[in-house]
């Protein structure tokens, strides 16, 4: 019998796979468009996956928000990382595996623990399922983009 932890921690591969699949199905040249001011490019979307993949990682792990966190710092980091897709796609990659093990890790009793976060109390299974979640989301996003610029989807 799978466990939810286990099940999470193969779905989130897989959705991470098929982001990347999402972001490279895109014309190189395009991966940085933005059909209007408010829209975000597919590579800032994936940053924001791979920069989340970690900070959850980390969250699951030590079980403690940092008290120090700056969004704004967070933010300039996502928005550099989305210039240079080698180095987003390989954060990508590698911060998936480290959350893939720190929600394989989890125990069924630690799935309930709190954790304080600017918002308010989640769970360490939210938590552990937010990333999927977000990386479905970001999926869509960009195969938007591949339906605004005449694409079939991938």
């Amino acid at each position: 019998m799978t466990t939810m932890q286990q099940f999470l921690a193969s779905a989130t591969k897989k959705q991470s796979e098929l982001l990347l699949t999402a972001l490279n199905n895109l014309p190189e040249e395009k991966r940085n468009w933005v059909p209007t001011e408010a829209s975000r490019h597919a590579l800032d979307q994936v940053a924001e996956c791979a920069m989340l993949n970690g900070s959850t990682a980390s969250l699951l792990v030590g079980n403690e928000f940092p008290k120090d966190f700056d969004f704004a710092v967070y933010l300039q980091q996502k928005v550099d990382l989305s210039k240079d897709y080698s180095r987003t796609v390989e954060l990508l990659q590698r911060n998936t595996e480290v959350l893939c093990g720190a929600i394989a890790n989890l125990s069924d009793n630690d799935l309930l623990t709190a954790v304080q976060m600017p918002w308010g109390s989640m769970t360490l299974q939210d938590l552990a399922a937010y990333p999927l979640w977000n990386m479905t989301y970001h999926e869509g996003q960009i195969t938007y983009i591949h339906l605004m610029l005449g694409q079939a989807s991938p």
